[in-house]
C-alpha cells in the first residue's frame, strides 16, 4: 500500500510526522502537496495549512485529515486551543475525507481526547499529535472495495468474499474491459 504523510514546513508537527513515517513501512513525507507527483492509496494530511485543489485530491484513493473538533462545528485554525479557552476538557477529533473546502468532507470517525485540565502547551501538542499519530483508522468501504484480483487465489481472497453483500456490493472482477459479478452463498444454508 502506498502511503504518504503531508504536513506544513517549519512547524510543530514535523517531528511527529517523521515518527509516523518511521512507523508506516515505505511511506513518504511531504511538506507541500505540489511536491507530490504520484498517486497514493492514502495520504494523511496532518497539520497542513493550505487548501488543496480537487485536481490533486482525485489522484489519490483516500485523502485523510484529522481535525481537533466535532466537525462540522469548530472548523478553522487552532480548534483544540479555542475549545480549551471555552473550558472544554473533552476534545473530539474528527477523521474525514478532504475535499476542496476547508475542514470539510465525509466524516469517517470521531474520537474523544480527555484532558485533565492542567496540561500546558507542550503536553497539549504532544497529546494532539498522538491522536493523529498512534491511532489506526479504517476508511469507509465502498462498492469498489469488492473487486477481486484475478492474479490471486480464492484462498487468498476468501476474507474479502466473506464481507461482500451479494445484493448491495457484490464481489466482482474485470476481464478484457468487461465487469463480472461473483456471488457467494453457504451451500448448507437454506
Amino acid at each position: 500500500m502506498r502511503v504518504a504523510i503531508l504536513t506544513s514546513p517549519n512547524q510543530w508537527f514535523i517531528p511527529y510526522a517523521e515518527e509516523l513515517r518511521a512507523k508506516i513501512p515505505k511511506s513518504d513525507l511531504y511538506f507541500s502537496h505540489q511536491e507530490i507527483k504520484q498517486a497514493y492509496e492514502i495520504i494523511f494530511i496532518l497539520s497542513y495549512h493550505q487548501i488543496i485543489p480537487k485536481t490533486f485530491l482525485v489522484k489519490n484513493k483516500y485523502n485523510l485529515v484529522i481535525h481537533a473538533s466535532n466537525l462540522p462545528k469548530g472548523k478553522g485554525w487552532s480548534p483544540m486551543f479555542w475549545q480549551i479557552l471555552e473550558g472544554k476538557n473533552e476534545i473530539i477529533f474528527s477523521l474525514f475525507e478532504a475535499d476542496e473546502k476547508a475542514d470539510n468532507g465525509e466524516i469517517y470517525l470521531q474520537k474523544i481526547l480527555k484532558l485533565n485540565g492542567v496540561e500546558l502547551y507542550e503536553e497539549l501538542r504532544d497529546k494532539q499529535a498522538k491522536m493523529c499519530q498512534t491511532e489506526s483508522f479504517y476508511p469507509k468501504r465502498s462498492p469498489k472495495d469488492s473487486e477481486l484480483d484475478l492474479t490471486k487465489s480464492l484462498e487468498e481472497q476468501f476474507n474479502l468474499l466473506r464481507i461482500v453483500s451479494n445484493e448491495e456490493f457484490p464481489a466482482f472482477f474485470c476481464k478484457e474491459g468487461k465487469k463480472f459479478i461473483l456471488k457467494i452463498y453457504d451451500f448448507n444454508e437454506k
